[in-house]
């Protein structure tokens, strides 16, 4: 008679090796999503921010525009609400070369955090 020989049962499954490598790959792509994902959500919330900004600096320079009267040389701080929000509008008026031409720029912050800086010059009319 012929001996059998007993051939040694295949073992199925994954090894601890194996497992903790993949955990280790799943746990990187799962840091990149959320870091990728926090990223996304401050980019959207500072693009709001200078939305704003922006509003409250286009207002307040065409509102100098608008007045028909050259603004005093110096600084006039005020305040903007947008959006439910309050923002500190900075109106600096500086001379310019030519006396006919005022030099004004509007600085937006939020809580003494600086968002915007827009410029025009003004002219006598």
């Amino acid at each position: 008679m012929k001996a059998h020989r007993r051939r040694p049962a295949l073992i199925k499954g994954f090894t601890l090796i194996e497992v903790l490598v993949a955990l280790g790959i799943v746990a990187v792509a799962l840091a990149a999503g959320v870091r990728s994902t926090a990223s996304l959500s401050r980019n959207a919330e500072r693009q709001s921010d200078l939305l704003l900004a922006q509003l409250c600096a286009e207002n307040s320079l065409t509102a100098v525009r608008l007045s028909r009267q050259m603004p005093a040389v110096g600084d006039n701080t005020s305040v903007c609400e947008q959006a439910g929000r309050s923002l500190d509008v900075t109106l600096s008026a500086r001379p310019t070369p030519n006396p006919n031409f005022l030099r004004v720029e509007a600085q937006i912050a939020d809580r003494a955090q600086p968002l915007l800086t827009l410029s025009t010059v003004v002219g006598r009319y």
